[in-house]
């Protein structure tokens, strides 16, 4: 069923025991049936196979003593987070036909870099052997060579045995990056304080690093690069926010294109406030060391933000909950806010609170200086600033409900303001 991708990134080793003897059609209808629904359309199994996105599932097995074992292989050419997705949500499969089965990824093997290594492989063989000089240009082929010598000095860090460069140790600075292709591709231009996470999870290593190292994080141009900056925010101490440009990935980056978007990162702060969040803080028993954002070796100079770029969210008071409604449209609206807390997105309502626009946060202040239709509250996963209210209230809005409430100078008298902790008890 379906074929292999036409550009297959990784692909998915599963191993898979099962209590009785199947064939291998059972397996691979067992993989399909178990996982219809569960991750809606945009990853489903089969939708993916027909649009080549996911290739030809094979199944080797054997039998024996009454149990059947085997190993699963499937082709992605999904990105790094769905592939990872696609291969938890494998080994949720638990029976095969009637028989109790159990599935276990093995390894995701990125088909690429085995790719990559077969050709500087061969290329050393054929400098190795090559008798005839000047019998065509080798320039490029020289300078693919010196570069794989740089990557050679990927290393290994921490417990966690991370992917990084040579550098991680005495660099004031790090750029912690999603995974072992891109520490690769930052080498082999000479960026030697990288460190990559290897994983969809923020390992315990990169954590620490960052009680005591700046770290600009430098992550994909997709959702799996915002997924993976939400994490780290929770979990770590980021300084900066750098990313690859929509639709690519850093392992792709050329070398001036790594410089142009490192050059182009913003203060964690002013990212924070752009996506409607507060940056997590520092736990006060940390030795908290002095930070100076310097990057080693070739990497560009990153200079010293200025301070009209960092905005600091305030932490005022928080009003006083202005619920002058009835209790059937106080419920409507708690359920409204549930729905929303944590999704980073907005909805604008009618007088009934019944939704009529839904949009990311970052959009929503355009979207409703725009907008002709007059909408009765705006319910929104983010901090309400004084701009939003300005605009709500010249809109004929009577309701703003945020997350937060940022620094307001200015309160409309025929606008209400709530925020969420009021509402979700």
């Amino acid at each position: 069923m379906g074929g292999t991708p036409t550009t297959a990134k990784y692909t998915i080793y599963a191993n898979i025991e099962i209590d009785g003897v199947v064939d291998k059609p059972d397996v691979i209808g067992a993989i399909f049936g178990q996982t219809e629904g569960l991750l809606g359309e945009d990853l489903d199994l089969r939708e993916l196979q027909k649009s080549g996105r996911i290739g030809r599932i094979q199944v080797d097995m054997e039998s024996k003593s009454g149990k059947s074992f085997g190993e699963v292989m499937i082709p992605s050419s999904l990105d790094r987070v769905e592939t990872a997705i696609i291969a938890a949500t494998i080994e949720t499969i638990d029976k095969v036909g009637p028989c109790s089965a159990r599935v276990e990824i093995k390894k995701i093997e990125d088909v690429r870099e085995e790719k990559r290594r077969k050709i500087i492989d061969r290329a050393r063989d054929i400098l190795v052997h090559w008798e005839t000089e000047g019998a065509f240009e080798i320039k490029e082929l020289s300078e693919e060579i010196m570069k794989s010598v740089r990557v050679h000095a990927i290393g290994k860090y921490g417990p966690d045995n991370l992917p990084c460069g040579p550098d991680i140790d005495k660099s004031d600075t790090i750029i912690v990056t999603e995974g072992r292709a891109d520490v690769v591709n930052m080498l082999r231009h000479g960026y030697k304080n990288v460190i990559g996470m290897d994983g969809a999870s923020v390992p315990d290593t990169i954590k620490d690093l960052s009680k005591k190292k700046t770290v600009i994080a430098f992550v994909d141009g997709d959702r799996g690069g915002e997924l993976i900056l939400r994490e780290l925010f929770q979990v770590a101490d980021i300084d900066y926010v750098a990313r690859a440009p929509p639709g690519k990935e850093v392992e792709d980056l050329t070398g001036k294109e790594i410089a142009k978007y490192l050059h182009a990162k913003i203060p964690a702060e002013q990212y924070l406030l752009m996506m409607g969040e507060k940056k997590r803080e520092r736990a006060p028993e940390v030795e908290v060391h002095t930070k100076q954002p310097k990057v080693e070796e070739r990497v560009i100079s990153l200079p010293e933000p200025q301070t009209t770029e960092v905005v600091t969210p305030e932490k005022p008071e928080k009003p006083a909950p202005q619920i002058e409604i009835p209790e059937a449209d106080l419920e409507r609206l708690q359920s409204l806010v549930k729905e929303l807390h944590g999704s980073l997105e907005g909805i604008l309502t009618d007088e009934n609170w019944e939704v009529k626009q839904k949009v990311a946060v970052r959009e929503l202040a355009e979207l409703l200086q725009n907008s002709e239709i007059k909408y009765f509250a705006v319910i929104f996963d983010g901090v309400i600033t004084q701009r939003l209210l300005d605009i709500s209230n010249s809109r004929g809005v009577s309701y703003l409900v945020g997350a937060r409430i940022g620094n307001i100078a200015k309160r409309p008298q025929n606008i209400k303001i709530m925020v969420f902790d009021d509402l979700i008890k």
